[in-house]
């Protein structure tokens, strides 16, 4: 018997070539600020630092039972006034210009509620010092609230910008002032008058020299 042995053909081998790795994903920290949504706070700092020097180390040079410069009543509240809406409206302009940059929905949202927060908190210190000095009939009690109330709600709106925006300085120096804020009225006039120009003036004048190097990390 013969023997057919069957030749099975070659198949021809084929070149397949390995698949090109694909690019890495860029590393993303869910929640974090993108840079280009970074607030630079310089001007408020400086104009906010100016109206604590200004307006209540102007009060706290005459007032008291003996004031060392003889200064119309107006004038402190005025210098103060002035510099904080200056420091409002560049705070404003600085988030505006950081929101228009935003590319997620979420932190478009953030950013109009954290300026909403503004308006409402300062709506409800109006009318909480309003109430309070009218139904305990002392309108005197104004001068001492007013100054350190709005420090400790500007505090507080530094904690929540902060905390959202991961702003440990800004979440710092709002600590910062709504603490002495409230520990300033123990001392009552001028003794607040004090704390508020020297450890909050200071504290914002630290702070502007603090963001330019903040900012250069980032």
């Amino acid at each position: 018997m013969t023997l057919l042995s069957a030749q099975t053909p070659e198949v021809p081998a084929m070149s397949v070539a390995a698949p090109a790795p694909a690019p890495a994903a860029p590393s993303f920290t869910p929640g974090a600020p993108h840079p280009a949504t970074e607030v630079d706070n310089r001007a408020t700092y400086v104009s906010f630092g100016l109206a604590y020097v200004l307006g209540h180390g102007s009060a706290a040079l005459s007032r008291g039972s003996t004031p060392l410069l003889d200064l119309p009543d107006w004038l402190p509240m005025t210098l103060l006034g002035i510099g904080l809406a200056v420091g409002t409206v560049q705070a404003t302009v600085a988030a505006m210009r950081a929101q228009r940059a935003a590319t997620g929905p979420e932190e478009v949202l953030s950013g109009k509620l954290l300026g909403a927060a503004w308006v409402v908190a300062f709506a409800a210190l109006f009318l909480a010092i309003t109430g309070l000095t009218n139904s305990l009939d002392l309108p005197d009690l104004q001068s001492m609230l007013w100054p350190t109330g709005s420090g400790f709600v500007v505090g507080l709106l530094y904690v929540a910008e902060g905390s959202a925006r991961r702003n440990l300085l800004h979440y710092a120096l709002g600590s910062w002032l709504a603490l002495i804020s409230t520990a300033a009225l123990l001392l009552g006039t001028p003794g607040l008058y004090w704390v508020l120009t020297l450890a909050g003036g200071g504290a914002y004048a630290l702070a502007a020299v603090l963001e330019r190097r903040r900012l250069a990390t980032r």
